[in-house]
């Protein structure tokens, strides 16, 4: 339990009613979880308002209440406190709760479109070579050092959240690496982390369903460098256009890495092939497992990041020359035909055009490409023609399919993304409604030498229809029919 008067600190409240004198045996912003002695936040969120169910959560037994807008009637018994923002109020307040976790540790956030699981699994991964205690909080998973726990969000609520840097404080771990995303942003659930550094990899199209418009995607994505203190570095990718946005007001002290443009930490690329790629980093040549110019930049940027953190540059680079990238990133695999399978999860038109991009640059002669490309249901509906148009100019065969239909009808999706096909290229681009037909059609369509992407679930285990996650691994549905074509 913890007084009331310190888990408020630094809240700004605009009124109070009842008493001060009281202590919180835990932080709800769900109604269903309150019991007796819990405080309550009633948070406004895209779906739901939790102030409809200010009197469920008095009646479960919370005895204060965080809100905008005060209730008709209030209940004697119960403290009131009226706040501006209710999210920015459950940042503070959980992040007091579990005193402050955020800064006993060093946390590095890593946020835009596309790398951010890879960027931050690979500083997990280094930091952990390099012999220190580390968390993770990523798409993929959350680490607390070698304790796996599931993920269910890019970045989780301000309660879990807190709870989970609280457990890695615990565990003495040295440092968090977390992805962090623009609906957290937006939404405040970074709201009373202490970050040391803040890094960008790049801005592309995607979450215009939440966002609504690119302006305002880009603007959360920047109130994150905003929000960064002048302790902490901010390092972006300056070959983005937008990476010299983000640095625009930030107080932390700026740094750069790029391929193209001057920067402060450089890289190049001096040998491509399927299973990695030689590199030159400032100075040094160094072989890497992984694969495309776009990982060129993950690498750069976990680098970047290490030597910022004061770690030693050769140590660094030894440690990144074995390491191999996140689950379902460029996941390769070779039948016994010589068929080569790549899982990717590629689900925005840039990170498509990555992926395609980088196997039209590696394939020796003029080996097939054959895409097999989904988009979500309940998603933004403005990338699917473009990832459609994408997928057909830099392949030889398209499949379109199902990715996580979600409540939409299936069919619907594919027909948008069939909008975007260009019409010389409409012959080669098939539509299979089932995804594991389709991924079959791909291998049975593919010679020896040729190349099978499975675009868009890349990690993800399931496959979620009306509601209903089902079980659905397109790494090892590959697998299997790999071992089929070959039996």
């Amino acid at each position: 339990m913890i007084s009331l008067s310190k888990i408020l600190n630094g809240v700004s409240i605009k009124q109070l009613i009842g008493s001060m004198d009281a202590t919180v045996h835990a932080v709800r912003f769900d109604s269903r979880q309150v019991v007796d002695g819990d405080l309550f936040v009633a948070v406004r969120g895209t779906l739901t308002d939790g102030h409809v169910f200010i009197d469920k959560a008095v009646a479960l037994g919370a005895k204060i209440v965080v809100c905008e807008q005060l209730p008709q009637d209030l209940s004697g018994h119960i403290t009131y406190i009226q706040v501006e923002n209710a999210g920015i109020a459950l940042g503070l307040i959980a992040a007091n709760f579990y005193d402050n976790p955020s800064a006993k540790l060093k946390l590095v956030g890593v946020t835009g479109t596309n790398g951010k699981t890879t960027v931050a699994t690979l500083l997990y991964k280094l930091f952990v070579e390099l012999g220190f205690r580390v968390g993770l909080i990523s798409t993929v998973q959350n680490k607390v050092n070698e304790r796996v726990i599931e993920s269910t969000h890019t970045t989780p609520d301000p309660i879990s959240l807190n709870e989970l840097l609280c457990e890695m404080v615990n565990s003495g771990c040295d440092y968090c690496f977390m992805e962090v995303s623009s609906h957290a942003v937006a939404q405040h659930r970074i709201t009373g982390l202490s970050f040391v550094g803040g890094v960008f990899t790049n801005l592309t199209h995607d979450h215009l369903d939440f966002h609504k418009t690119f302006d305002a995607y880009l603007k959360a994505k920047k109130a994150f460098f905003d929000m960064l203190p002048k302790s902490a570095f901010a390092l972006v990718n300056i070959d983005d256009k937008n990476g010299s946005v983000m640095l625009q007001n930030t107080d932390a002290y700026k740094k750069t890495y790029g391929l193209k443009n001057i920067a402060d930490f450089k890289g190049r690329i001096v040998e491509s092939h399927f299973n990695g790629m030689l590199m030159q980093i400032d100075t040094r040549e160094v072989w890497i497992r992984l694969v495309g110019a776009f990982n060129a930049y993950n690498l750069l940027a976990v680098y970047s990041v290490a030597i910022l953190l004061e770690q030693d540059t050769t140590r660094v680079l030894t440690i990144l020359s074995r390491l191999t990238g996140a689950e379902g990133r460029f996941d390769t695999l070779v039948s016994g035909n010589g068929v080569i399978g790549i899982v990717d999860y590629a689900h925005t038109p840039d990170a498509v055009e990555n992926v395609l991009r980088t196997i039209v640059d590696l394939r020796k002669n003029k080996e097939q490409i054959i895409a097999v490309l989904g988009c979500g249901g309940d998603r933004d509906k403005t990338k699917r023609p473009e990832m459609a148009a994408v997928a057909a100019n830099l392949s030889d065969k398209v499949i379109l399919t199902s990715d996580n239909p979600r409540s939409e009808d299936p069919q619907q999706i594919i027909r948008e993304m069939e909008a975007g096909i260009p019409a010389d290229k409409k012959r080669h681009v098939f539509s299979i409604t089932d995804r594991y037909e389709a991924i079959k059609a791909a291998v049975h369509l593919a010679q020896p030498g040729d190349i099978v992407l499975i675009a868009g679930k890349g990690h993800e285990k399931y496959q979620e229809v009306m509601g209903e996650k089902r079980p659905f691994d397109d790494k090892a549905i590959l697998k299997d029919l790999f071992k089929e074509v070959n039996d």
